[in-house]
């Protein structure tokens, strides 16, 4: 799909948003949308990958080595499969891994069409995050610093049985309707917005976002649209974002 003129005279493109898939984990069902994202991506000028795509904590591959190597070249292979799309990713904190930074530059210059950013991107009137700075008591230096002390240190193996059972029983979709609120969420994102220089007084009118697990879908507050696609896990559910951005 291509660009066009909007009605406030700026250029509205075509953009698509996934998150949260937690490929490699045995919770995952991300798989099973790779054809979805290959055609939204197709539909789009550009697709904006929000963090937790991959998670190196709860990955089912043998090592480190091996989920580093599986998550590089699905990174690859999608660049590659749709060359007209500019990639975005964003990450997020269970794919914030140094070892995946470290690799990012080289897919960059492998890629003309792939390029991240570790916390946010911001194109026109939209702003695409991962989402954890809706955290309690977030502010973007205990974001980073909260980045920086997570734990990849990979689960033992009772312990994706457990999680296994916890989303069996469906508590997965439970809890974030109890722990994120979205009024609450969409302050927390604003307030973190604004700080960082990119709040409705800078023109945002858009915000997409993972994290939560939590699907919005058009959720206004102080004068932003907020998206979230939520999680393919279980039997939650989720949905590829797709919206027109506007440039002016």
């Amino acid at each position: 799909m291509s660009s066009h003129r909007s009605q406030t005279g700026g250029i509205a493109t075509p953009v698509c948003f996934v998150s949260d898939l937690h490929l490699f984990s045995k919770r995952s069902r991300g798989h099973l949308i790779e054809d979805a994202i290959l055609a939204a991506a197709r539909r789009s000028r550009v697709c904006v990958l929000g963090g937790d795509i991959f998670d190196f904590k709860w990955s089912m591959l043998p090592s480190t080595e091996a989920t580093l190597a599986a998550a590089c070249l699905w990174l690859s292979q999608l660049a590659t499969r749709v060359p007209e799309c500019q990639f975005h990713f964003v990450l997020g904190n269970h794919d914030d891994h140094p070892s995946l930074v470290a690799q990012l530059p080289d897919l960059a210059s492998q890629h003309a069409n792939f390029r991240w950013d570790r916390f946010y991107y911001r194109m026109g009137d939209t702003v695409f995050l991962h989402g954890d700075a809706a955290d309690r008591r977030m502010s973007h230096e205990r974001l980073e610093l909260q980045r920086n002390l997570f734990s990849h240190t990979r689960r033992r193996g009772w312990a994706h049985g457990l999680y296994s059972l916890v989303v069996r029983a469906q508590m997965h979709r439970i809890v974030p309707h109890a722990v994120y609120p979205r009024a609450i969420v969409a302050a927390r994102l604003i307030k973190y917005l604004k700080e960082i220089g990119h709040g409705p007084e800078a023109g945002v009118r858009q915000v997409c976002f993972g994290h939560t697990h939590r699907p919005l879908d058009n959720y206004h507050r102080s004068g932003i649209d907020f998206h979230n696609g939520g999680a393919p896990i279980g039997r939650a559910l989720h949905r590829i974002v797709e919206v027109m951005v506007t440039e002016t």
